[in-house]
């Protein structure tokens, strides 16, 4: 944590996969004595366990433990728009503090997430630029900021210039090719088997 903000890292996402806080602590502490922005984790999956309930029961402990800020980290877009909207909705109810959302698309329901989630009032969400996202990346971003236009959660971003920028990427990203999952489509199969993405 120490290296990591004295180069240039200001905000520390601190998660455990089976959000057990334990394992959070030393590194909430580290970051605040350091002079680090905590964004603590809420690592979603579904089980028997794994409700709402106890989701907003565990950002309401990490906003206790510390946290700057409070992240929704749905590896495997398991987290579905409706329950987006409601699981936002409930712990802007219940922490004071800035829910950050970050969802991939390999479900196909990636942006649909994140609009829920807008509306719910998230404030901030992760997304990539049109030419890099989708499947296991996020959500595209030139989307949602036309999706949001002229609405009251209009981001204010140039479409143009997200475009060019697109554009860049869209060249680039052939190079890489070798690299890139060997996913082709979306899968909605992941709501059968419900493996959280970091497993």
């Amino acid at each position: 944590c120490a290296k990591s903000i004295e180069n240039g890292i200001d905000i520390i996402r601190i998660f455990d996969a089976l959000n057990d806080v334990r394992n959070l602590e030393q590194a909430i502490k580290s970051t605040k004595k350091y002079g680090g922005q905590v964004e603590a984790t809420l690592s979603y999956t579904i089980s028997p366990i794994h409700n709402e309930d106890y989701f907003v029961k565990l950002g309401r402990e990490l906003e206790e433990m510390g946290a700057d800020a409070l992240c929704i980290k749905d590896m495997a877009n398991l987290l579905l728009p409706m329950d987006a909207y409601s699981l936002v909705k409930r712990l802007k109810e219940t922490v004071s503090i800035p829910i950050h959302l970050h969802t991939h698309n390999t479900s196909g329901t990636g942006d649909m997430v994140n609009l829920m989630a807008a509306q719910a009032g998230v404030d901030i969400v992760d997304a990539a630029f049109n030419s890099m996202s989708g499947l296991t990346s996020q959500p595209a971003l030139n989307s949602i900021v036309a999706s949001l236009q002229n609405s009251d959660r209009d981001t204010g971003l140039d479409s143009d210039g997200l475009q060019k920028i697109s554009e860049y990427w869209r060249d680039v990203r052939p190079v890489y090719k070798e690299f890139e999952s060997e996913l082709q489509t979306a899968s909605a199969e992941i709501y059968k088997y419900e493996i959280p993405g970091g497993q």
